[in-house]
């Protein structure tokens, strides 16, 4: 009989601890966030001034690594170079991560993450943080980041999380640990305004000796990586919405999802904010992809313009941005390492000398502007906001 009570007793118990557990469970899934719906994203956005900003990477540094690794990251020259943008008016920087940061020291990297929000919220510039991007050098190393190339735009800037891991799917899991524990970091921060969660997926770099490192078949891997780094998000389900910004393929194509290559549906149907890419020269292509991104009813923000050399300037772009209260934020601030200054083309043409026009960049590292009408222009058109 003492038996038999035992054992009932021990079944009451393994029901309870599962019946626990299967509560627990459904909390949690109630706990995931979904995409966003219309009208939430409108209500937030709405909140927003409009955002202006560009695509901040100190002039100190040569990437994303040289910016955050202890040894090289410059709290001096990111308070000065944040003064000066702040004196432009500009209110949001999107601002580029890593995951080998992550693995390298997490919570040192996250103290830095965090001295650079002090640094920027004093300045009254939110930040969107950027976690993956397939641009450029598809493997980059820990350590000492090469010296830049002289003349050659963006030399040193590497993927993230580059070739090995991108195009091996059994190893894409190594990155959930760094999206997430980012996430979790800041999902309440209000210094953070939104995440983009991966740019430019699928983007193969072309530059000599870089093409043949890239990953083949490389929209499927991105792709799969894309999912993962949606749902791992979404799971944190951060206060901030999120999105991955299109960037390619014909412009009549954008407001027609079964026209879309599925990489980049998937971005416009997963994205609580849309956000997007544009270097056309061609206002009317600036204009035309406005019009076809409204036809999805969300906020837009464009995320990186201006290549004065092909006609995308301030001057141009600009107030096409403004009148539809579409985020601004453009490639380069201060002038540096990067070499953005250069044009794309200066991977195949040689240039001994600072181009007589900009690529990108505003100002020089003394802070004086590469064209003061140019500076005029900015501080005009932010100043009633």
């Amino acid at each position: 009989m003492k038996r038999m009570f035992l054992l009932m007793l021990t079944a009451v118990v393994l029901s309870c601890a599962e019946k626990k557990k299967e509560i627990k469970t459904e909390q949690n899934e109630k706990e995931i966030g979904q995409r966003w719906s219309e009208q939430k994203a409108w209500d937030w956005y709405n909140e927003q001034p409009w955002l202006v900003g560009t695509n901040f990477n100190p002039s100190t540094v040569i990437n994303q690594l040289e910016f955050w690794q202890k040894d090289t990251f410059d709290p001096e020259t990111i308070k000065r170079e944040l003064k000066w943008s702040a004196e432009l008016g500009m209110n949001l920087h999107r601002v580029y991560l890593h995951n080998l940061l992550w693995e390298q020291d997490s919570l040192g990297f996250l103290s830095r993450l965090d001295q650079y929000l002090d640094i920027s919220n004093a300045h009254g510039i939110k930040t969107m943080f950027v976690l993956l991007d397939d641009v450029w050098h598809p493997i980059p190393k820990l350590g000492k980041q090469p010296e830049p190339i002289p003349h050659v735009h963006n030399s040193g800037w590497v993927q993230a999380p580059g070739a090995e891991i991108l195009g091996d799917t059994t190893r894409h899991d190594e990155l959930r640990g760094y999206i997430k524990g980012v996430l979790k970091r800041f999902s309440d921060d209000e210094r953070v305004l939104l995440w983009d969660v991966y740019n430019e997926p699928d983007n193969v770099a072309g530059q000599p000796g870089r093409k043949e490192l890239e990953v083949k078949d490389k929209h499927r891997y991105s792709l799969a990586l894309l999912k993962k780094v949606m749902q791992w998000s979404r799971e944190v389900n951060p206060s901030q919405p999120l999105t991955s910004g299109i960037w390619r393929g014909e412009i009549a194509h954008w407001g027609t999802l079964d026209s879309l290559p599925e990489i980049d549906r998937y971005m416009i149907e997963n994205s609580d904010i849309i956000s997007f890419h544009a270097y056309d020269g061609d206002t009317e292509n600036v204009k035309r992809k406005i019009e076809e991104l409204k036809k999805y009813k969300r906020p837009l923000l464009c995320t990186e313009y201006i290549a004065r050399g092909g006609g995308n300037t301030f001057q141009t772009v600009m107030p096409i941005l403004k009148q539809n209260k579409i985020a601004a934020i453009n490639w380069g601030f201060v002038s540096g390492k990067t070499n953005t200054i250069y044009p794309w083309s200066s991977w195949h043409t040689k240039f001994t000398d600072e181009p007589e026009i900009w690529h990108h960049d505003i100002l020089r590292q003394d802070g004086t502007p590469y064209r003061t009408e140019e500076v005029d222009f900015i501080r005009e058109m932010t100043k009633s906001e």
